[in-house]
């Protein structure tokens, strides 16, 4: 049973994941190869749907973590068993692949030659005049926001956490937010599986080693950034802010008042223990 419900949510993220990738990419293919009338915000927009989308057409089954950043995030602070960490994360690559080959079956007549401009359609990459360590960081910073966000509005005790399917839309519009606010300057990739799998995809799709070679060998930056991101957005929020939720302070003292008196009637059983032996000594 465990193993079935094991594969439901590895195929949930699956299909997630490509959805969320025929989602962005189609819409990066449409504004760049099409010539489409449409800007930034636009763009991160419809990014931020596709989020919402997969969310909510798989998120019922395995949570639709759609991203190793969160997976990986959430397991580093005890909130997601790392044995399930490996098999999401391949899910999730396996996903981003087939959403990226979805989206090129859709434009391939507008990709009869394969350029290193147009290979960008499928994966990010940073502005010329960004070092690889600076676009880290930025990935990084991104990403950390993001699994802050995520943990906030799914978080059951947060009381202005949105209810019902509010958080699959506010995690949606999150991710518009962030690229409306930085995305330009690294296509903001938040998410190691988007990047990677899309990059795999390309390769064997005749743009050749370019996708891993590109930007004095980028490919790395949008993995390491948002992994480390995930785990510091994740630590952040369970650290800092859910510790001090009112319904967490209170669960807390209620455990504590439980230990207490657990702990008040071993002593009673003692005091017990040591006036019987007490008794039985002076009789002797």
């Amino acid at each position: 049973m465990e193993n079935e419900n094991l594969f439901g949510e590895c195929l949930s993220e699956v299909i997630g994941t490509a959805i969320l990738l025929l989602f962005g990419v189609g819409v990066v293919a449409n504004s760049v190869q099409v010539g489409a009338d449409i800007g930034w915000w636009e763009l991160s927009l419809l990014w931020g749907l596709g989020v919402t989308m997969a969310v909510y057409i798989t998120g019922g089954v395995s949570g639709a973590h759609i991203n190793p950043a969160v997976t990986i995030g959430l397991a580093s602070v005890g909130d997601f068993p790392w044995k399930k960490v490996g098999p999401f994360v391949i899910s999730q690559i396996i996903g981003a692949f087939i959403g990226a080959a979805g989206a090129y079956f859709i434009y391939a007549e507008q990709f009869v030659e394969k350029t290193a401009a147009n290979m960008t359609v499928f994966h990010t990459i940073a502005m010329g005049n960004i070092s690889n360590p600076k676009a880290m960081l930025i990935e990084l910073i991104l990403t950390a926001v993001l699994v802050m966000g995520i943990a906030a509005m799914s978080e059951p005790l947060n009381s202005s956490a949105p209810k019902g399917l509010g958080p699959a839309l506010s995690v949606g519009l999150l991710v518009a937010a962030i690229g409306g606010i930085g995305g330009k300057l690294t296509g903001f990739a938040i998410n190691p599986a988007r990047d990677f799998g899309p990059k795999l995809f390309t390769a064997l799709a005749g743009w050749g080693s370019a996708p891993f070679t590109a930007h004095n060998y980028y490919f790395w930056v949008p993995i390491v950034g948002p992994l480390l991101g995930g785990i510091l957005g994740a630590v952040v929020y369970k650290k800092c802010i859910r510790a001090y939720l009112p319904d967490v302070l209170k669960e807390g003292k209620a455990k504590e008042d439980m230990i207490g008196d657990i702990l008040d009637d071993k002593q009673k059983v003692k005091i017990a223990e040591e006036k019987r032996n007490t008794e039985a000594m002076a009789r002797n």
